[in-house]
Formats: C-alpha cells, structure tokens, sequence
C-alpha cells in the first residue's frame, strides 16, 4: 500500500497484471468493441521487499477473439477460451526461452480462474511459472467484468537461465536416411495420473531413438472402470544406423510398456 497514492482508486501496488487488462477490455466492450485481445509485460510486487518484485507478462481474450480469428465469421466463430489461453502463455514462454521439453501442465489454476476449465505451468513443483484459463465467475464479478474471458500470466524471471554453451555454432543437421517407425500404446490408469506423465516415461525409455510422444486421446467412460481413464500416445522411432526389423520394434514397444507401467501403475488396454 502505498502511503501517498494519487487516486483513491491507485492506493496499491499491483500484485498481477490482469486487473488492469481486464478493465481495459471491459472499456472496450462497453464501447462497443467486445471482441478484444489485450496483453502487458510489466512490474507486479507481491511484497514490499526487492525479492518480492518481478517482471511478468499476461494477456487476455475477450468475446470471440480467440485464437481461431477475431469477431464472427461465415465460417464459424467461437469464444475465447482456456485452449486460446494456453497457447498465448506457451508462445511467451518459448519466445522468452523457456526450456519448452521441461515445461509442465497441470489441472487447474489460481483462485481468480475457473476450477475446471484452468491449469498451471511449471517446472516442477517447486518453479511454478504462471497460469491460464478463463476467469472464475466470482473474479468477473468482483471486477464488474462481463465473460467469456480466458487469461493467462507468467512470471518471466522463473524461467531457468538457458546452460552456457561453449560454442555459438550450431549442431550440425541430422537428418535420417531411413524411415520413422510409430506405434500406438493405450494405458489405464487411475484418473489422477497426468498424461503428460505417461508421455515423458515413454520418452525416457531411448531419447536419442524416441524424436516424439504426443497424447492423442483419453477417454473415460463405458467400458473403462469409474476410478479409471484410458490414454492413448503415438510414439515416433527415428532410427539413425539402419532399417529398424520387426524385432527391434517389439523390443522397443516392451520397454515402453515396462517404464509406463513401473512409472504410472498403468496397464496396457486390450
């Protein structure tokens, strides 16, 4: 708090950005202009020590400017939300240099964000960068805000210092003669496992032969047990030396099984 604020209404220092964002797209849309997309790199002081200042950047969609293009359209128009949110937030982060391999999404976010429809980036439990998702109907309502609103905010100083290389050359490009091999795994686990777990121990079983893991589908529902979910990945193989056989694969795919199941408790769907 400040001791000698010019306005009653500027007594305090801020503790995030998107108060302000929000009142701006709140202007705009009582002026006619709802569909805003806003954002701020700046100051925000959790404290009133040195340590407690950081520099952060946010952003806001309002309305029907979602990633997917501003306002209505012939096509199909849709509503700002916590997809659009995320992806801001991930952009930012991998312009700032963020380590975009060691970045992880888990449910949820801030008390200001929706329970459900919200999520955390971190680095570990213990580097939380930021959080996106769509402002809870409480905070919207406290700031007099009229929704659909899907933010996000990250402190740009959590982001690890990138390793001092002691060239500035680049590697050089290493492109395979042979062809990429995928295999598709389903697993099921217990509901509270994060995918992005399931992923990262399939990718551990062999870095330098596994270039990809991506989650494709998770479902729950008929078929699969209440405290259960099915998730389905897409592993990519890049051999380098020669033509993978039929054998090789399998031995792969087994080890994959094994880390998955050993890391997760997961078993392999049927």
């Amino acid at each position: 708090m400040l001791a000698n604020p010019i306005a009653a209404d500027l007594s305090d220092m801020r503790p995030s950005l998107l108060p302000g964002l929000i009142a701006a797209a709140q202007a705009n849309g009582d002026r006619g202009f709802t569909d805003v997309a806003l954002f701020e790199v700046g100051q925000i002081f959790k404290g009133d020590r040195p340590e407690d200042q950081f520099v952060a950047a946010a952003g806001i969609r309002h309305g029907f400017a979602s990633s997917r293009g501003i306002g209505r359209n012939w096509s199909g128009s849709a509503a700002a939300d916590a997809f659009d949110a995320k992806g801001d937030a991930l952009a930012v982060l991998a312009a700032a240099g963020a380590p975009m391999q060691a970045l992880q999404i888990v449910p949820g976010g801030a008390s200001y964000l929706h329970p459900g429809r919200s999520g955390t980036i971190q680095i570990g439990p213990q580097n939380v960068l930021g959080y996106f998702g769509e402002l809870h109907p409480r905070t919207l309502e406290a700031l007099r805000a009229d929704g659909a609103l899907a933010a996000f905010e990250v402190i740009l100083e959590r982001i690890p210092a990138a390793k001092q290389k002691p060239t500035r050359a680049k590697p050089p490009l290493e492109l395979s003669a042979f062809q990429p091999v995928s295999r598709d795994f389903a697993f099921i686990v217990d509901r509270a496992v994060k995918a992005g777990d399931i992923a990262r121990s399939a990718q551990a079983v062999d870095r330098k032969l596994i270039t990809d893991v991506t989650v494709f589908d998770v479902y729950e529902g008929k078929g699969i047990d209440e405290s259960k979910k099915s998730v389905a990945i897409a592993v990519t193989m890049q051999p380098r030396e020669k033509t993978m056989t039929d054998q090789e694969i399998d031995a792969v795919a087994a080890k994959i099984v094994a880390e998955v199941t050993k890391k997760t408790g997961g078993t392999l769907r049927a």
